[in-house]
Parts: C-alpha cells; sequence; structure tokens
C-alpha cells in the first residue's frame, strides 16, 4: 500500500461514531446555516486561545482576507511578509489590494528573519503578517517592538501552528488579530474548508462578522459595507467542536510521531527540524532538508512512499506574483531551501509500522546516494 505525506482514513475509523453523530445533529437541528453548532465551536475555540472572540468563515484563506480588510489594511498599503509560505497568504494581500513585500527567511527554522523586517518598511507600510510556518512560532517580540515604533498592525498567519506556543504564549494571541485554517490536513482538520480569524478587539470582530455576512448587520438584505459571503459551513462547525475536545491527544500524538524521526533519523546527514528556543512545536508538517531532494523522492517512489515539498516554489518566483517585481536571487535562503526542503509523512494517526517503514526507507536511500 502507498504511503502518502498524510492521510485521515485512519483517524475517520476511530472517530467515525462521534463524526456521524456530529453529522446528524446539524441535520436533525433545523437549521443548516450558522446555528447552535457554529456559535458552540466559535464560543469554544475563542476559550481555548483566551480571547474575547472567535469568528469563523469558509476557508483559511478568507480568514486572512476578511482578517486584513477587519483591522484597516486598505488598497495599496505595504503588508511586510515572507515568500516561504502557502501561495493564499499572498493572494489574500493581493485580493484586497494591499501590496505584498517579502523579507528573506532564517536557514534554521524556515521562519520569518525578523532582523530584516524594519529595513522593509516605508511609509506605506501597516501591516506586518509572520507566517507561523510548520507548526511553530515566529519570534513575535521583535515585530512587536516594531510595530510599536512604526505603529504598525500584527497580523497572525497561524494556518499551520494551531495549539503551537512561544513562551507559553499561544500562537494568535499577540497580534491585533489572526487567521486560522481548517482546512482537513490541519493540526485542527474539518471535512472540507473552514477558517476563522480570532481577535480581542470588539470593533474588528464586529467587522468581521458584517463583513463575512455580505456587509449585513441590523437587517437582512441591507448591505452597510459590501462584503463576502463567507459562512463555516454548520457540519464542519459541529465536527470541529467534537475534534476540539480531542485536541490535545492530537497534539500529543504529533510530537511523538516527531520524536521517532529524530529517534531514527539524527545520525543520518538529513538536516531535521530546528526547535527555536522558547518555542512548542505542534509539527503540522515534519520538514526535513538534503540537497540531492530530488533523488531521494525519485528512489523513495521505489519503496511506495509519495512525499510532498512545502514549498517548492516561492510565491515571488511564482507568474501570478511577478508584478511584485522581486527577481532571481532576492530572497536567497527562500530559494536555496525550496531546492532542499521536503516533508515526511506527519499526522497523529500514523501508525509506528507505516513510520518505521519510512525511516527504513530513507535510511537506506541515504545510504546509497
Amino acid at each position: 500500500m502507498t504511503t502518502l505525506v498524510w492521510d485521515y482514513k485512519q483517524e475517520y475509523e476511530n472517530e467515525r461514531d462521534d463524526i456521524l453523530d456530529a453529522v446528524d445533529t446539524v441535520f436533525r437541528s433545523g437549521q443548516l446555516v450558522f446555528g447552535p453548532s457554529v456559535q458552540g465551536f466559535e464560543e469554544e475555540y475563542a476559550a481555548y486561545h483566551g480571547v474575547k472572540h472567535c469568528v469563523s468563515n469558509d476557508n483559511g484563506t478568507n480568514a486572512i482576507v476578511l482578517g486584513l480588510r477587519a483591522i484597516g489594511v486598505k488598497p495599496g498599503d505595504e503588508v511586510i511578509t515572507v515568500s516561504n509560505t502557502a501561495a493564499p497568504t499572498v493572494i489574500a494581500i493581493d485580493q484586497i489590494g494591499a501590496i505584498p513585500v517579502f523579507v528573506d527567511i532564517n536557514p534554521d527554522d524556515y521562519l520569518m528573519n525578523t532582523d530584516l523586517v524594519e529595513a522593509a518598511i516605508t511609509e506605506r507600510t501597516t501591516c506586518i503578517v509572520p507566517v507561523h510556518l510548520y507548526g511553530q512560532c515566529v519570534n513575535l517580540e521583535p515585530l512587536k517592538a516594531l510595530a510599536a515604533k512604526h505603529n504598525l498592525t500584527i497580523f497572525e498567519d497561524c494556518a499551520q501552528s494551531h495549539g503551537a506556543r512561544q513562551n507559553g504564549v499561544l500562537a494568535g494571541t499577540t497580534g491585533k488579530a489572526a487567521a486560522f485554517s481548517f482546512y482537513p490536513t490541519k493540526v485542527l482538520g474539518a471535512y472540507g474548508d473552514g477558517g476563522a480569524t480570532i481577535t480581542n478587539d470588539d470593533e474588528v470582530a464586529a467587522s468581521l462578522r458584517r463583513i463575512r455576512y455580505y456587509g449585513m448587520e441590523k437587517q437582512y438584505y441591507v448591505v452597510e459595507t459590501p462584503g463576502h459571503n463567507s459562512r463555516l459551513d454548520a457540519v464542519h462547525a459541529e465536527i470541529l467542536r467534537r475534534k476540539l475536545t480531542r485536541f490535545d491527544g492530537y497534539l500529543a500524538a504529533r510530537r511523538a510521531v516527531a520524536d521517532r524521526y529524530y529517534e531514527g533519523l539524527a545520525d543520518t546527514d538529513l538536516v531535521l527540524p530546528k526547535i527555536t528556543e522558547g518555542n512548542d512545536h505542534v509539527y503540522y508538517l515534519y520538514v526535513v532538508r538534503h540537497p540531492k531532494r530530488e533523488q531521494i523522492l525519485e528512489r523513495l517512489l521505489g519503496y511506495d512512499i509519495q512525499l510532498n515539498v512545502s514549498y517548492r516554489w516561492p510565491c515571488h518566483t511564482m507568474t501570478g506574483f511577478a508584478k511584485l517585481g522581486y527577481e532571481k536571487g532576492s530572497l536567497p535562503v527562500t530559494e536555496k531551501l525550496a531546492d532542499e526542503i521536503f516533508s515526511l509523512p506527519m499526522y497523529a494517526s500514523l501508525d509506528e509500522g507505516t513510520q518505521d517503514k519510512v525511516i527504513s526507507a530513507l535510511r537506506e536511500v541515504l545510504r546509497t546516494l
């Protein structure tokens, strides 16, 4: 049987009765849009993070789009972020007419190099979007200082960092607001698309609720500010409520998988993930690095193992973002890592036998390069 980088089927078998009960609960509720499941999930997810508001929506991309709009980012504003991220981070900035400005990343943890941010700030900069990539947090302390110095807003992209902490502080609770994705592969994933934005700001939350629902607030069909149709499906909300009660177990399982990789591959020349000091990693992805990546991936196919690269094409190299004017070599660390990084299978229900197969195959391939 082919080993994939992510697979939900065993988790579904383990949780099938509860998942089907969640679906039945919604179908029998008489309310398929918004309703008690959506409200309940929003309250429980906000409570998990210790914030006042969670406003759910239809996907993680719109969690950023709506969030940036709600905190006041306008067309023509510059937003500092990274190119080593899933394209939706940058798409969301572009969709509201703002201009993505990229800084390079650290060579060890693959996260935003915060030492480079101040040089990227101009009179048009209004926001910094740190991407808590792969399951651990960007160093937010220097960004907080820069935001205060230059009157900027921090908006955290937490699509890959549910439950991650930095010095005990949960991802998503430091900036003005933060976006999460509940795409099925995520640490907390639905059975389809879903997203949410969290905040402690009452005005931001009110704006989020308004613009996710066409721009309506006081009366249906009365648009106060043109918005979106961006609602979390009630079925996914109810499933997420159930899964949230098991969330800490998912984190523990992922960390156990990571520990087995560290133990099984520590003596190879594969560069394993580095946990930055103060971070609690949740291992959305287990990203490794090797200069002969393409040979490794090709040879692993002979063992019936299909792996993934996140991300092979940095955003600044994509045709769709050519208008931003970044030339090859402009982000050297990002570009170098894009040629070397790849992901090993990582999900909470990954069994030891499958993981041992991956470790054994990797060790054999590495020995024969």
